[in-house]
C-alpha cells in the first residue's frame, strides 16, 4: 500500500482539496470532506497493490522496484489482488452514503485506477490515462457537493490531468533507460529529447486553467499569491531536470507537492479573508 511513502497520497489528495473548497465557497460539507480523504488514502492504496501486482514480472529487472513485496517473494499475487478489492470494497461503502451522481462517478473512477497499470504494455502515453485516474476526484468532489457537473469542475479536471503528466513524466524520466529496454511505454520515452520542453508547456496549461477558474470565482490576491508560488516551484522543478539525471528528476517529482499545496493554500487563505 506504501503508506511509509505518503507522496502519492498528497498528489491524489491536493486537486480534490481545490475542488472542494471551490465547489463549496471554502466550507465544504464535513461529511463529504471526511469520505474524500479517506476515500483517497483507499483509492491511492489499491492503486499501489493492483500495480504492483500488474508489474510483478517486471520490477525485478528496473533498480528503483527490485525490492517490492511481490518482487522478493515476501506476499503472493492473490494477496495483492485480494487486498486491492477488499480495499475497493471500503472505498465504496463509503460513496454509498453520498449522492447517485457521485455513485456513478465513483464506478468509473474505480475502472480507471484498476486498468491504467496494464495500459504501459501498449498505449504510448499511459500517463494521460494516470492523469485521467488520479483527477477524476475533482469532478466526483463536485458532484458530492452540488450535485452538477458545472463548466468549472471540468476545467479543474483539465488542470490536474496535465499537472499529472507534469510529474509523472519527471517521475517516468528515473525509469527511462529500464523502461525502454522492458519495453513498457511512457511520456518520458515518447517525448525524447522534447521531454523538458513538453513538461513546460504542460505546466503552463496548468497554471492557465488554475488561471482561468480563479477568474470564472473572481478570486483576489490570495490566490494569486498561491498561483505565483506555484509557478515558483514549476520554474525550480525545470531546473532540477535540465540534466536529466535520475536523483534530480526524481527530487523534481516529489517537489510537486509544494505546488499542489501551495494552489489550495491560496484557495484557503482567499475564503479565509474574502
Amino acid at each position: 500500500m506504501r503508506l511509509n511513502r505518503p507522496i502519492g497520497i498528497w498528489l491524489l489528495l491536493w486537486p480534490v482539496l481545490w475542488a472542494l473548497w471551490l465547489s463549496s465557497a471554502g466550507h465544504p460539507d464535513p461529511h463529504v470532506f471526511v469520505v474524500f480523504l479517506l476515500g483517497t488514502v483507499l483509492t491511492r492504496s489499491a492503486g499501489c497493490a493492483i500495480n504492483d501486482f500488474a508489474d510483478r514480472n517486471f520490477d525485478g529487472h528496473v533498480s528503483r522496484t527490485r525490492d517490492r513485496p511481490l518482487v522478493t517473494g515476501q506476499i503472493e499475487p492473490i494477496e495483492a489482488v485480494m487486498l486491492c478489492a477488499g480495499l475497493g470494497l471500503i472505498a465504496l461503502g463509503l460513496v454509498m452514503t453520498l449522492n447517485p451522481l457521485t455513485q456513478l462517478l465513483a464506478l468509473a473512477g474505480g475502472v480507471l485506477v484498476v486498468t491504467y497499470p496494464f495500459f504501459k504494455r501498449f498505449f504510448p502515453l499511459p500517463q494521460l490515462y494516470l492523469g485521467a485516474a488520479f483527477t477524476w476526484g475533482v469532478p466526483m468532489a463536485f458532484a458530492a457537493q452540488t450535485n452538477a457537473l458545472p463548466r468549472l469542475a471540468w476545467l479543474l479536471f483539465l488542470a490536474g490531468l496535465s499537472w499529472t503528466m507534469v510529474y509523472d513524466t519527471m517521475y517516468a524520466m528515473v525509469d527511462r533507460d529500464d523502461d525502454r529496454r522492458l519495453g513498457i511505454r511512457s511520456s518520458a520515452i515518447l517525448f525524447g529529447d522534447a521531454d523538458r520542453f513538453i513538461i513546460g508547456i504542460m505546466q503552463l496549461m496548468t497554471l492557465f486553467a488554475l488561471w482561468l477558474a480563479g477568474r470564472e470565482l473572481q478570486l483576489g490576491s490570495w490566490y494569486g499569491l498561491g498561483l505565483t508560488a506555484a509557478a515558483i516551484f514549476a520554474a525550480y522543478q525545470q531546473w532540477l531536470i535540465r540534466a536529466r539525471q535520475a536523483s534530480a528528476c526524481f527530487q523534481a517529482f516529489l517537489n510537486n507537492n509544494y505546488f499542489g499545496m501551495s494552489v489550495f493554500i491560496g484557495i484557503a487563505l482567499e475564503y479565509l479573508f474574502h
